[in-house]
């Protein structure tokens, strides 16, 4: 191919090139879009944490003494009465040293009550002149020495004793055993949690409440507690106690709701929901989240015209998020037709054709 040949072929293609640049793209088509009708209708905004139903007071129980358990006579979830033996510590050490200290106490006192009488001899004696005011002081000496070794002798068999009756462990107060943490044949130290025993008369609920509703939670007046066995029934509560400090790991606050009109049917351990705010109502729309989209960093829906067909972005007032939907304050009207979905491939003005 000669140069002439060459240079008009490249003409050719540059001319090829520049009529393609020039050409304009093809408008994009009508998008189909899949919408959902807003129903507008009446729904409760309130706080409602979910917790767990404890006794108000609940006391680990201990022995005060150490030893071998020989016999536990409970369960969990055992009634127990004021008095009642729980557990017995192997009783056979405890007896012997109660059995030493009544020998050590049968010898402090009958030299307890040879000092009296001789002293009283030696009394009579002085009084006669028959011996020294030197003498007497000694026999008197004597004396106090024996009483006040009668007197210790007689405190440690009275501790001794107490112990002996300390290998039992007994209820203070009427309750339920709600958990157990030493077995039979277990040695415990002096003081080492045996069991746990609560007082069913007061409950409390125990939530756990993210830092920015505490206010929220201080501030409530009417708070109402339901259980999940029984969905119809409301309790009526207080705020006791709110923690001073947020759990390290879930960086929550812990916050304990007394129960004030709780009955026997709730039973420890059930699990409960509280409510705030009495369950104020207001008129919303429930939408699917695929509909949700962003304006500006708030949120916003694209709502089609009817007549032309068109979509233009609205901003809404969002109440809460769900786990599949969300709900709208305010923003929409009863029986607009919203996109629910491919909301991030639409523009302002676009033409769409409804899929329902």
């Amino acid at each position: 191919m000669n140069r002439n040949a060459t240079a008009l072929l490249f003409l050719f293609l540059g001319m090829a090139i520049f009529g393609c640049a020039k050409q304009e793209q093809p408008a994009e088509g009508v998008r189909p879009a899949r919408v959902v009708k807003v129903a507008l209708g009446v729904q409760s905004h309130q706080a409602n944490y979910s917790g767990e139903v404890r006794a108000r007071f609940e006391t680990a129980l201990a022995f005060r003494v150490g030893g071998k358990i020989a016999k536990r006579h409970v369960e969990v979830g055992r009634l127990v009465e004021a008095g009642q033996v729980l557990a017995e510590l192997d009783p056979q050490d405890l007896r012997l040293a109660e059995a030493a200290n009544r020998a050590q106490l049968a010898a402090a006192q009958a030299d307890f009550e040879l000092a009296e009488r001789d002293l009283k001899r030696y009394t009579e004696l002085l009084e006669k002149k028959f011996i020294s005011l030197a003498d007497y002081e000694r026999r008197k000496n004597l004396f106090d020495t024996a009483r006040a070794r009668f007197a210790q002798v007689k405190a440690q068999h009275e501790v001794s004793a107490n112990q002996t009756v300390y290998g039992q462990l007994r209820a203070d107060h009427d309750g339920v055993i709600v958990s157990i943490e030493a077995e039979a044949g277990q040695v415990v130290a002096m003081g080492q949690p045996v069991m746990r025993l609560a007082r069913p008369q007061e409950k409390e609920v125990a939530v756990s409440v993210p830092e920015n509703r505490l206010d929220e939670l201080r501030a409530a007046q009417d708070i109402r507690i339901s259980l999940w066995a029984e969905p119809g029934k409301l309790y009526r509560g207080k705020v006791r106690e709110i923690s001073p400090a947020a759990d390290p790991v879930t960086r929550t606050y812990m916050a304990k709701v007394a129960v004030l009109d709780a009955v026997p049917a709730m039973q420890l351990g059930m699990t409960a929901n509280v409510l705030l705010g009495g369950g104020t109502a207001a008129p919303a729309a429930e939408l699917p989240l695929t509909a949700l989209y962003q304006q500006s960093g708030g949120p916003a829906v694209w709502l089609v015209d009817t007549a032309s067909g068109k979509v233009r972005l609205i901003p809404v007032k969002v109440g809460e998020y769900r786990e599949k939907t969300f709900t709208v304050l305010s923003g929409l009207k009863d029986g607009d037709n919203v996109v629910s979905a491919g909301v991030h491939k639409l523009v302002p003005g676009q033409q769409v054709r409804v899929v329902q």
